[in-house]
């Protein structure tokens, strides 16, 4: 495999321990929590923080192992390896969603007391941006945050929050301005204990059945003031530095899953016998699955050239953007077609290509949808 020039001996070790713990922690019980629409994410994450898994790029002196990209890749390729959609992305909000603003702008306090547990696995954390009535367009947040003393007093809602219904805490953009422009909002920390916090509903989603997704309410919720990430008026900016980290996470579980499915389809294509051949010696069968496959080593080494310019210091927005957009299309088309060849058995509930179909068609849209991608990228470009 191509990757072995990118990842040495120490990279290698972690991800034996990451597969050693999905294959042994996780994929025997993917089936009974995809059952139950929940896994249990508190005793989960105390694991793997206990392993050193939650916070793989994080200061040691919160807990973190302080490595690199590199490291952090190897983690993401290896949770995609998960037997469903829901328990890879459960993890990346803990890991590349709801903590990475903190670490880059919160406070000595804040790092102290919600980063470190996160890495420890203590807390669970959740990302809440996207509203009722605000998805794609984060401006059009109505939530509002008011300054009252040494609190601010938050009301609105937030909806689609993943991990929403067993986070400790949520990592929060609200409007604290009227006035017009990107300088009106800001980013908290926003404990679940608190009262004037409610969980309005559990959503029932299509697919990542296993993830619990829930729709937030906010009744004069007061939010202690030193729980304010960064500056006030500037959370929109954070928060646009924080999807970087969020759709990068996405990039792996693209092509590691993708491949992962491929390789099932085949397999399956090998027992199944028509008209007297195995499916796999069927041309068409064969030539679409080696250019899936083709696309998919493109967008591997898409992101290991986004991880290149990470550990260079580069901003990343314009490949990373690419990298999302690319991946959730090919993703779907991955689903679709190998859902195909299983013919009348891939819409069976029971088999994992169609899991996998349901799950794939997130990619493209949560974190930033392809239209949003393509709006990005035709700004970068000047036109």
């Amino acid at each position: 495999m191509s990757q072995n020039i990118y990842f040495n001996k120490e990279h290698e070790q972690v991800r034996k321990a990451l597969r050693d713990f999905v294959n042994k922690r996780i994929n025997p019980f993917v089936d009974e929590w995809e059952a139950q629409g929940i896994a249990p994410l508190h005793e989960l994450f105390k694991e793997m923080g206990e392993l050193g898994f939650l916070g793989i790029r994080y200061d040691p002196k919160y807990g973190g192992e302080g490595l690199d990209y590199w490291y952090e890749t190897v983690m993401l390729e290896e949770i995609s390896r998960i037997k469903c959609g829901a328990i890879p992305m459960a993890i990346a909000v803990q890991t590349n969603m709801a903590t990475p603003a903190i670490d880059q702008f919160g406070s000595e306090y804040l790092k102290e007391k919600y980063l470190q547990a996160a890495i420890k696995g203590e807390m669970v954390g959740a990302i809440a941006v996207t509203e009722p009535g605000a998805g794609s367009d984060v401006a059009a947040l109505q939530t509002f945050a008011r300054r009252d003393g040494d609190s601010y007093i938050l009301n609105g809602s937030k909806t689609y929050i993943t991990n929403g219904t067993q986070a400790d805490f949520l990592t929060l953009l609200a409007r604290t301005s009227d006035a017009p422009g990107y300088h009106s909002f800001s980013l908290f920390v926003v404990p679940t204990g608190l009262p004037g916090f409610k969980i309005s509903k559990k959503l029932d989603k299509l697919g990542m059945r296993s993830s619990d997704t829930a729709e937030l309410y906010f009744d004069d919720l007061r939010i202690p003031a030193e729980n304010l990430i960064g500056e006030e008026g500037e959370g929109f900016i954070y928060q646009m530095q924080q999807f970087q980290h969020e759709r990068f996470a996405a990039l792996p579980m693209c092509y590691v899953g993708g491949e992962d499915m491929i390789r099932e389809t085949v397999e399956y294509l090998r027992g199944r016998i028509v008209f007297g051949k195995p499916l796999i010696k069927r041309q068409v069968l064969r030539h679409r699955l080696v250019q899936w496959l083709s696309e998919l080593e493109s967008l591997r080494q898409l992101t290991y050239h986004i991880v290149r310019l990470k550990e260079a210091g580069r901003d990343v927005t314009r490949e990373i953007s690419m990298g999302k957009l690319l991946g959730g299309d090919l993703l779907n088309k991955i689903a679709d077609g190998c859902l195909q060849m299983y013919g009348g058995m891939g819409f069976m509930n029971e088999m994992r290509v169609s899991r996998f179909f349901r799950d794939a068609r997130l990619i493209s849209i949560g974190g930033g949808a392809s239209e949003v991608m393509s709006e990005v990228l035709a700004k970068l470009e000047g036109f």
